[in-house]
């Protein structure tokens, strides 16, 4: 295994030879953590353009040892190359002598035409064709290294240019409610709680276990005895167990109800296995509860190995690893700040260094038995009669997977029981605590990956929500504070030395205000020439349509029968638009407007409408105002 420090796949460890048991054989064996071997063979004499499918095939074999690749990628890797061939052979007459490094027959056009049709072989928007593609373009890049193997004038230059082919997109899955997270947190809890029983019951009873050689095989603690001291003895127990029907009632009540006698041995084997170490499925609690305490990747939890975990008076430090990204961090967490892990809607503490420390404890003993070091944190033992052996958590196993979990806990959700879905609700939680802004949601990978995962669905309505309201928000507060309005009594005030400093006007602006220079035809205005509705220098375009919702507008009690006619303008226009469209050019105004009358008494108001009927007052809008079309 990789010191510390150095990256490391935390899932893998990869052990790769390339060897070639028969002329024009290619082989890639690929062995996981858990011991379990995968071989990959090419058989390049299958194709008519065997000198090809070989060259193409040594440059896998090299590069999956040299880049360590997973199985996946072996597999991928080796599709290609026979995809490819097989074009070669259909659409190439002299496809027995072409060859990466010859000029006659050309390679070129045949590479263009394969790359070219690959979109048409998958569903629309895959990301197979492009993957294809590069993966392609990445073996004959590796041989264009070697200055050994001849690679054709015609290949380097495709090599320089552009793929031609999109990356495709992907259907992008959206968070888990906040009723689905706090669903699938308290069920956590209470699996982890189960667990943490049944496997305190199995301690306790195997304390007074002993040799079952010489204290018997049907005491149940003398199973658990052999279990413990030799982990791979499952099949020699039940050598020694008689049948079924012969068994002691405290052996046969281990086995679950309902259970056919047939299978009683398995089912003894499975619940004795389970008294003493975790199963796939027991470990998802853990998994989903570090996950919400952290807001880390499933990829960085279940990889977490006992070298990465460091604990410290006030809490832990984890290090993460995460493989895509290439990046390793270290994160501290205090136990002081598990109260404000609850900001979400978690009604239980989510402790990381309590969690790890109960995920310890419940792994010890399988840890212990796994041999390996470092030993991964969540490791497991596979229920299984003739394979008792420790094995990494799998996160997507078949009868064990974040699903099957869902179901055992009772957790319902809508949309796809996927546990990425929950590192998004991370993301959406930080996205409203943040409101939005996305230098600090997306604080442990780049804004571009942030915007590619992450921004979209909730998360991007959120984002899009605080950027209008924000921008909704500036502008209010720069134009649409709404204007001043002078009382009966503070309108001899203007005389008073002190008034300027108090409405924050010049002396000059309170003599024009007085005089009626700043007259705007509903209201005065502090400075026509800087408008918020325009631009600086320039008089007002908007006056007096838009003076009520302007913070440079003062209205004095003499402009009380101009505000009285443009409320009957705003009522006609009410009667001729729809709700939506006078609300939307008239709203703001109107509502302004009824406050500035509100404070009006009615003595003031019955005066206001004799100067209007003696045909003392008028109201002067520009045309397009008494023209409203609805929309």
């Amino acid at each position: 295994m990789p010191r510390k420090g150095e990256y490391a796949r935390s899932s893998q460890e990869i052990e790769l030879r390339a060897a070639q048991p028969r002329v024009g054989t290619r082989e890639v064996t690929v062995r996981n953590r858990s011991g379990a071997v995968n071989t990959s063979r090419l058989e390049v004499q299958e194709f008519m353009c065997a000198r090809l499918a070989a060259e193409l095939a040594d440059e896998w074999v090299e590069y999956a040892a040299a880049a360590e690749l997973s199985v996946g990628s072996v597999r991928s890797y080796r599709k290609t190359i026979m995809v490819f061939c097989a074009f070669v052979d259909a659409t190439l007459p002299q496809a027995a002598a072409v060859s990466l490094s010859c000029t006659e027959p050309e390679l070129l056009p045949v590479v263009l035409d394969w790359v070219r049709r690959l979109p048409a072989q998958y569903p629309a928007g895959s990301r197979q064709p492009a993957a294809q593609a590069w993966r392609l373009r990445t073996l004959v890049a590796r041989r264009a290294r070697h200055h050994d193997r001849p690679l054709a004038a015609q290949l380097e230059g495709w090599l320089t240019g552009a793929v031609g082919l999109r990356r495709g997109v992907t259907q992008e899955i959206d968070e888990f409610s906040r009723a689905e997270k706090r669903s699938m947190i308290r069920a956590a809890w209470r699996d982890i709680g189960a667990v943490e029983q049944r496997l305190k019951r199995g301690t306790e009873l195997l304390a007074r276990g002993r040799d079952p050689r010489i204290g018997g095989w049907l005491d149940p603690a003398n199973l658990l005895w052999a279990l413990d001291h030799d982990i791979h003895s499952a099949t020699e127990i039940l050598a020694h167990l008689p049948t079924a029907a012969q068994w002691p009632t405290e052996l046969a009540d281990l086995v679950p109800t309902g259970v056919s006698r047939r299978r009683w041995h398995r089912m003894l084997v499975q619940s004795l296995s389970g008294m003493l170490y975790p199963t796939n499925l027991d470990l998802h609690g853990f998994r989903v509860l570090l996950m919400a305490a952290s807001g880390h990747t499933s990829e960085e939890i279940s990889g977490l190995s006992e070298y990465d975990v460091e604990f410290t008076p006030d809490g832990v430090t984890l290090t993460f690893t995460k493989l895509r990204a290439r990046s390793i961090r270290r994160r501290s967490y205090r136990t002081a700040q598990a109260k404000e892990l609850v900001a979400f809607g978690t009604e239980s503490k989510l402790d990381v260094a309590e969690l790890i420390r109960r995920l310890l404890a419940v792994t010890e003993r399988v840890r212990r038995h796994s041999g390996l070091s470092p030993a991964p944190l969540f490791v497991r033992v596979n229920p299984n009669i003739y394979d008792l052996v420790p094995r990494p958590f799998e996160g997507a196993m078949t009868d064990a997977s974040f699903r099957v979990w869902l179901e055992r806990v009772g957790v319902s959700v809508a949309g796809p029981a996927d546990i990425r879905r929950l590192r998004k609700s991370g993301k959406v939680e930080k996205a409203i605590a943040y409101r939005g802004r996305v230098s600090d949601v997306a604080d442990d990978h780049t804004v571009e990956v942030f915007r590619g995962h992450y921004a979209h669905g909730t998360t991007l309505h959120v984002i899009a929500a605080n950027v209008i309201t924000a921008a909704q928000q500036r502008w209010f507060s720069e134009a649409i504070t709404g204007p001043t309005v002078l009382s009966t009594d503070a309108e001899p005030a203007l005389a008073h030395p002190d008034a300027p400093a108090a409405l924050g006007l010049t002396t000059g602006q309170i003599d024009e205000l007085r005089s009626g220079a700043l007259d705007m035809g509903i209201s005065s205005c502090r400075d026509p020439f800087d408008s918020p509705f325009g631009r600086s220098g320039q008089v007002c375009p908007v006056a007096p349509l838009r003076c009520l919702e302007c913070r440079h507008a003062l209205i004095l009690p003499s402009n009380l029968p101009q505000l009285l006619l443009l409320s009957d303008h705003l009522h006609r226009l009410r009667n001729r638009l729809s709700p939506r469209h006078f609300h939307e050019l008239w709203g703001q105004s109107t509502a302004n407007l009824a406050a500035v009358l509100a404070e009006r008494s009615d003595a003031e108001i019955a005066m206001a409408r004799k100067q209007i009927a003696l045909s003392e007052a008028s109201l002067h809008l520009p045309m397009a105002s008494r023209t409203e079309f609805d929309r």
